[in-house]
């Protein structure tokens, strides 16, 4: 099915190249090649799934642009989100990145994201498994349009509650959504967008 075959019934917007997309994703050429690329595909690995828990708790109070532009410098400074090699920084490494205007400067953001490192390790079944937990049971329609979308589910509180018991910070069920909507662990594809469910 082509682009045009949908486009007339869909709810998403078209973008410049005539496929229909989440709104949300036609702000930048950044966010529609994210969109594109990578959001809402499922991350099945551990590292991965900490590497967008980690943006995500960056994300806090922030435009989530701001993170995707400052991602590469993130990856530098925490070891490609190598669990393990994050879990073993320390002060010094936290002063290292607060000097870095590259990256996202908050301590208590760089200081979670190392504390989660070492409750990742702790995890039973590891971190990938506990949020694959959560998904929603399937069946769930596709939302109508990006306001359809919910900030946080029953699914997302839990595993916000979850990773909170076991140490972690900067995951409320906001933030927790928002992991799992990236990972493809929920898919909030619009009704009408090209990678959206029956595209």
């Amino acid at each position: 099915m082509t682009a045009n075959d949908t486009a007339p019934n869909a709810s998403a917007p078209a973008g410049p190249d005539g496929r229909p997309r989440c709104a949300w994703a036609l702000g930048t050429p950044d966010l529609a090649e994210y969109h594109d690329t990578e959001w809402g595909r499922p991350v099945r690995t551990d590292r991965g799934m900490f590497e967008r828990i980690s943006l995500e708790a960056f994300q806090a109070g922030l435009s989530w642009l701001t993170v995707l532009r400052k991602r590469a410098a993130l990856r530098e400074h925490f070891a490609g989100f190598a669990i393990e090699e994050v879990a073993a920084f320390g002060g010094d490494d936290v002063e290292r990145m607060l000097s870095d205007a590259r990256i996202i400067r908050s301590r208590a953001k760089i200081e979670a994201v190392i504390g989660n490192a070492r409750a990742a390790l702790e995890l039973p079944g590891g971190l990938a498994a506990a949020v694959w937990e959560h998904a929603p049971q399937a069946g769930r329609p596709a939302p109508a349009a990006d306001a359809d979308v919910p900030a946080s589910t029953a699914e997302s509180t839990a595993l916000a509650k979850r990773l909170k018991a076991a140490g972690f910070r900067f995951v409320g069920p906001t933030t927790a959504y928002a992991a799992m909507q990236a990972t493809g662990v929920v898919d909030d594809h619009v009704a009408g967008c090209f990678l959206g469910r029956g595209a």
